[in-house]
């Protein structure tokens, strides 16, 4: 496989206890993805904002896409209204599927590396340049496989971030 747009062969499911919303038939959630990458080869990582599932939780910035957007298209608007960043270059990178008790949602994780503007946290959201492991805690399920693929990608050995309690 080729590392444009490879996709995860399995499905992560997040806290399987729960029950889930809309029952087997659920519709496929689509959200777009930036995994920022700045010079010291550290990533972003924002918490989720006040008032929404998962509150408080880190994961790599983005959003759901609108009706008729690219990818491309879905995070260039979300992370200048979430994050005041016009970014330049794109590069689609993997895919996983997240079955939350929520929503069934398919992230598609871009790698951003160049981007104009200063981080203004206009959703109420904290953020934290970050390397492996991670710091910042508690981790959203559906960031963790990203954090294995840069542990892959960089020979990183060891525990990539901490587990929740």
């Amino acid at each position: 496989m080729s590392e444009a747009a490879t996709s995860s062969q399995s499905l992560l499911v997040a806290d399987a206890h729960l029950q889930r919303d809309g029952g087997q038939n659920r519709k496929t959630v689509d959200v777009a993805v930036g995994i920022l990458i700045n010079v010291q080869n550290q990533f972003l990582l924002t918490s989720r904002p006040p008032g929404k599932v998962y509150e408080a939780y880190w994961e790599f910035p983005g959003g759901k896409l609108e009706a008729h957007e690219t990818v491309e298209q879905a995070l260039t608007r979300e992370l200048e209204e979430e994050l005041g960043l016009k970014i330049d270059d794109v590069q689609i990178w993997r895919q996983q599927l997240v079955d939350y008790p929520h929503a069934l949602v398919r992230l598609n994780f871009c790698k951003v590396r160049s981007w104009q503007g200063n981080l203004e946290m206009r959703e109420g959201q904290q953020f934290a340049w970050q390397s492996l492991p991670v710091q910042v805690v508690p981790v959203l399920p559906g960031t963790v496989p990203v954090l294995t693929w840069l542990a892959e990608e960089s020979g990183f050995v060891g525990d990539t971030h901490q587990a929740s309690s």
